[in-house]
């Protein structure tokens, strides 16, 4: 049955108030992510999950609980510090943190300093100098990002780290449109994005860096096909694995995973399904502790990597060298909002 975001958030503050509240530290809680986004009246995509934020003074913060069903919802909470949210120039400069804000979802507040602080963010979201210096954050966070992929790791996480270096240059772009930042349909997001400005052509700048502007639906279905194979098999060992995002692999988040990667395919979308989907196949491999399979080797190779491990030399440089470009862009995108 379809639920909307105003359902959704009376789900979450449901739970905050019964879950939540007992941390010592509590200090509110808000939404994040597409149900901060969405109007209220919106249906929440079945493969969406519900971001619920727990600020908390507690140090260390409580442990984050993962994803999990309530109410036939998926609930993801994440706890944030107060330090996190000094003050709003903080929350303004940060592109993760600011969107979370700049409309009051406010959950529980007991104190009112959550309800402040979120005020202040919405007067200034919209300012053409916090725009631009969430801009700059997120393209810190690119470089910082490929720095990490060449330091020695295993595998699958220095695949992850230079996947999500150069999947945040689609973020850039969206944060220029102050747009959603969203994470598993960013290159989506991107696609309307462009269409909309009329410039469709940069979409296949962005597939290209990321290495999959040649794939044809065909090449995309096999992918899939082999991550739901390790998906169901990575479940179990994710259940006891410490990995921040071992959650993300539960039989409960396989309609983001898979069926998400499906409703993208359907929609003719394929490409823009593999960012999340190399994510997801390098995630199976850790909790289940391999360096590598066949079927990764193969989706790394259709991403223009050599066959077997070694380093990512060709695709950092891929997208370093995109850098200059991606500034123009943005600085295009950024006149037109």
């Amino acid at each position: 049955m379809p639920v909307t975001i105003a359902a959704a958030r009376t789900t979450a503050t449901r739970w905050v108030a019964e879950h939540a509240t007992g941390d010592p530290g509590f200090g509110g809680a808000y939404l994040a992510g597409s149900a901060a986004w969405l109007p209220a009246d919106a249906v929440l995509p079945a493969t969406s999950d519900v971001d619920i934020m727990l600020v908390t003074g507690s140090n260390p913060a409580p442990a984050r609980p993962g994803k999990f069903r309530q109410d036939g919802l998926l609930l993801e909470p994440t706890y944030l510090s107060w330090t996190e949210l000094s003050a709003p120039q903080a929350v303004l400069s940060d592109y993760h943190l600011a969107g979370g804000l700049r409309v009051n979802t406010i959950l529980a507040d007991s104190t009112g300093r959550l309800t402040a602080l979120q005020a202040a963010v919405a007067r200034d979201f919209s300012a053409p100098r916090w725009v631009r210096r969430r801009c700059a954050h997120a393209e810190t966070r690119i470089r910082t990002g490929l720095m990490a992929a060449q330091t020695p790791q295993p595998w699958p996480w220095q695949v992850t780290r230079w996947l999500f270096a150069t999947g945040v240059t689609a973020h850039v772009l969206l944060v220029a449109a102050q747009r959603n930042p969203t994470i598993r349909r960013r290159y989506a997001a991107t696609r309307a994005l462009l269409t909309e400005l009329g410039h469709p052509d940069w979409q296949e700048e962005l597939l290209t860096v990321l290495g999959c502007a040649h794939l044809t639906p065909d090449q995309v279905r096999l992918h899939l096909d082999a991550l739901t194979a390790i998906f169901d098999e990575a479940g179990p060992a994710a259940a006891t694995s410490p990995a921040f995002f071992a959650s993300d692999l539960s039989a409960q988040a396989r309609p983001v995973a898979i069926d998400g990667a499906h409703e993208l395919l359907a929609a003719g979308e394929h490409r823009e399904a593999m960012f999340w989907l190399v994510a997801t196949y390098a995630r199976c491999l850790i909790v289940l502790n391999r360096d590598n399979d066949a079927g990764f080797t193969e989706l790394m190779a259709d991403l223009g990597h050599p066959p077997g491990p070694a380093d990512l030399h060709r695709q950092i440089g891929r997208t370093e060298a995109f850098l200059p470009r991606l500034a123009e862009l943005r600085e295009v995108v950024l006149a037109s909002s």
